[in-house]
């Protein structure tokens, strides 16, 4: 005897060996034997065979009109028997029983299975729903198909052009879309992104990465909404200075300049003037949800995209020619030793005589020519004099460091400005501490500290930088910084507090900063009743929160856009065998442009080794780098190169105040926390 049973949803055929109560002993066509009970069989036959009655049954299932079947069936539950005999019009033979119960097991849209061999005809609208489904999943089908074959001859449907972005960064797995993406990729053995780019959905690499981060920092456009430019108040006092500012060539956010003045008691008082957006946006004005949105200016090499915009930035900045609205801190010196005697905070309008440059003056100011008073250049007087404060100003802070357990700042290292014009990229190598940005850094410094200070006087909360002891003690201690609403020492720096105030035009944090000391030089002890921002203001925990998030993913993405451009420059030189420096291990630099690699099986070299590496290949997508070793140089290790993973959180620090200045373009492959840096080109 032979039987037809199911079996964990599956309908199988045996020779039945043995039968112990409610229990069969089969041996199915595939020579394995098991146990089946009663209740799992559905016919018991002799002939054919078991085999036979399974290929006849699924060859009688396909011919099955199960449109007839389902009007036969009606609407009341039925067994597979009974169903039969009305079907074929007479008792159905084994494989045709067989062949019915394949069919309606295979057609749950129009069956519903109810027990072991029963079921139960859907319902009609359910029926004809189901139907439209599968149709549409059919015509879904064809059209996928229609996209894959496009993509695969180099085409973008056009359905998929405006979708693009979400395709790449956002997609909805489910949609035709971007299964037809995925499956042209696997099919052509690529990735989406790089079928985007052989398509034409993405015009480059370069506008890869930056739709990338468009799509998800700025999801409406990098634009801005039609605003009022607000104006500084009428009543600002004219100050009797001639300000000048030190920024590079391509800055158009001129946030900070200064000024001198030699009093008639031998004194002198040199001024310094931060552009002051703060006197004409007000906290929660349209101006103010936009910059609270963006949070900072974001820089990329040949770009970037403004906090504010434009028509605002030009109303506030410090240019040449004007008289621009500023908060001024004045600081009255004894040039004997350089004590600070007073300091005096005020807004007011400051006449900018000169907006000095960087790519002017760098190879005519140096320390010599400042030290002898050679030469011929603007403000010549004015920059000896703020050389030799500058100078002392850093003498203290040494000491501060030392005070605070921590090595000296290095002064070698390297910084690299780009310039993009054209799609053509220049990377120049220039030396971090130049006489120029040392004069601003340290007034930067100089200014934050002194506000910082200010506030806390005052008792005004305020947007604080701190630095310190994180792990580890002394010199070899590992620096952490933390942004804190409250004053607190930055060790890195040698300050006891350092409030970002001197850049309002480009990152949010200083706009805050500049209400709240405003509130302190109109109110002085009364501030806290005035001041924008309270202590414990949960608004201003969040926008410390919400800052911190948005500068680090900026400074992700301008790390990335380096990258990028440094592996275009390859390209551009045409650069097969280049040099580079061992920073640690198998990590090391390229000495020409700040780009790192790895080098997996490089033998163990000092640091600062000098190497030759020969150029297999460059990917400007996933932004890698593949070269092997051809030498090593038979020199000694570069004794003028400075690290960015040497933990010298002080010269980092420094260099995130020149950098945030706009003094100079530097750019760091491996920033320490500390470092944040602003390419030229890209004002």
């Amino acid at each position: 005897m032979n039987l037809f049973f199911e079996e964990s949803g599956d309908f199988k055929v045996g020779n039945v060996l043995s039968q112990a109560g409610e229990a069969y002993q089969v041996e199915m066509p595939s020579g394995k034997r098991a146990k089946v009970k009663a209740k799992d069989v559905l016919l018991q036959f002799e002939k054919p065979g078991p085999a036979e009655l399974l290929d006849a049954a699924k060859a009688i299932a396909a011919e099955v009109d199960l449109d007839f079947l389902w009007e036969v069936a009606g609407q009341e539950e039925f067994g597979f028997a009974e169903l039969g005999a009305e079907y074929f019009g007479h008792a159905p033979l084994p494989v045709e029983a067989a062949g019915l119960v394949l069919a309606l097991h295979g057609a749950p849209i129009y069956f519903y299975k109810k027990g072991r061999g029963r079921y139960k005809a859907a319902p009609e609208q359910s029926l004809r729903a189901a139907q439209a489904g599968i149709e549409k999943k059919k015509q879904q089908a064809l059209i996928q198909a229609a996209y894959v074959e496009e993509l695969k001859a180099g085409k973008l449907p056009a359905a998929m052009q405006p979708l693009v972005q979400q395709l790449l960064f956002k997609p909805d797995k489910n949609s035709i879309e971007y299964k037809a993406l995925d499956t042209a990729a696997d099919e052509l053995q690529t990735t989406p992104q790089r079928l985007m780019l052989a398509t034409g959905g993405i015009a480059s690499a370069k506008m890869l990465h930056m739709s990338r981060f468009l799509f998800e920092h700025f999801p409406r456009g990098p634009g801005f909404a039609q605003v009022a430019v607000p104006s500084a108040p009428a009543n600002l006092p004219l100050a009797n200075v001639e300000a000048f500012s030190i920024d590079d060539v391509t800055t158009t956010e001129i946030d900070d300049a200064m000024s001198v003045e030699h009093l008639d008691d031998g004194k002198v008082r040199v001024g310094i003037h931060i552009a002051a957006p703060g006197l004409g946006i007000r906290p929660d004005d349209a101006i103010d949800k936009i910059a609270r949105v963006r949070m900072s200016t974001v820089y990329m090499p040949g770009d970037k995209i403004t906090m504010l915009p434009d028509e605002i930035v030009d109303a506030f900045t410090l240019s040449e020619g004007n008289n621009c609205p500023a908060l001024s801190l004045y600081a009255t010196l004894d040039p004997t030793d350089w004590s600070v005697v007073e300091t005096t905070t005020r807004a007011e309008l400051v006449p900018i005589k000169s907006n000095l440059r960087h790519n002017d003056l760098d190879d005519v100011v140096n320390e010599q020519v400042l030290e002898s008073g050679e030469g011929d250049y603007p403000h010549k007087d004015e920059l000896a004099l703020l050389w030799k404060w500058a100078r002392h100003l850093e003498a203290g802070r040494m000491k501060k460091r030392e005070a605070f357990g921590l090595k000296p700042e290095q002064a070698n290292r390297v910084d690299f400005n780009f310039y993009v014009e054209d799609d053509v990229v220049t990377i120049l190598r220039r030396k971090r501490g130049a006489p120029l940005d040392k004069i601003v850094a340290e007034l930067m410094i100089f200014a934050n500290s002194t506000w910082g200070k200010l506030l806390h006087d005052c008792g005004v909360p305020g947007i604080y930088r701190s630095q310190g002891v994180g792990s580890g003690a002394g010199w070899n201690a590992k620096m952490q910084v933390r942004m804190v609403t409250h004053a607190a020492p930055h060790q890195g720096l040698g300050v006891d507090q350092y409030a970002w105030s001197t850049s309002p035009l480009r990152r949010y944090t200083d706009l805050i900063n500049q209400w709240q000391i405003i509130a302190c030089a109109e109110h002085g002890v009364t501030a806290p009743l005035v001041a924008p921002f309270k202590h414990r203001d949960a608004t201003l925990f969040s926008i410390v929160s919400a800052f911190d998030a948005a500068y680090s993913a900026y400074n992700d993405f301008q790390q990335s856009m380096e990258r990028y451009w440094c592996l275009r420059w390859l390209g551009q030189e045409n650069a097969r065998q280049v040099d580079a420096v061992v920073i640690k291990e198998d990590i090391l630099r390229l000495v020409e442009i700040p780009l790192v690699t790895r080098l997996p099986g490089m033998p163990q070299l000092a640091r600062g080794a000098q190497v030759r590496l020969d150029i297999v290949r460059w990917d400007e997508v996933d932004l890698t780098l593949e070269a092997r070793l051809l030498e090593v140089a038979d020199v000694a290790p570069e004794a003028d190169i400075a690290f960015e993973d040497e933990e010298d959180s002080g010269e980092a620090a420094v260099a995130e105040v020149v950098e945030a200045e706009g003094m100079v373009a530097a750019v760091t492959p491996e920033p320490v926390a500390e470092t944040t840096s602003e390419p030229e080109g890209s004002r």
